[in-house]
């Protein structure tokens, strides 16, 4: 499936971060658990329901400037419909 910029993930329900305090970042699913970090933490936590994807990418874009853009974008469309089929995000239009 392909991933709409203009919609907003969020963490489907039974997934939530662990606490902030907490280290190292994990991402909790039922009966799973990934540990996040770099590229992949700053992806999770803008899952909120308020970023659009573009959203999304355009911040990380910036914050990974050195990086292709065209590069960037492809890895966090990747990532996103990975947790996606991993049923770890909603996306709301």
């Amino acid at each position: 499936m392909s991933v709409d910029v203009l919609s907003r993930p969020r963490l489907a329900p039974g997934c939530r971060m662990n606490e902030g305090s907490q280290q190292p970042r994990t991402l909790l699913m039922p009966e799973r658990a990934l540990r996040l970090n770099g590229p992949s933490l700053e992806i999770v936590e803008r899952c909120d329901g308020k970023h659009t994807v573009q959203e999304i990418i355009a911040e990380l874009q910036e914050l990974y400037a050195k990086a292709d853009p065209a590069k960037v974008e492809q890895d966090i469309l990747g990532y996103l419909a990975l947790l996606e089929k991993e049923r770890a995000l909603d996306f709301e239009p």
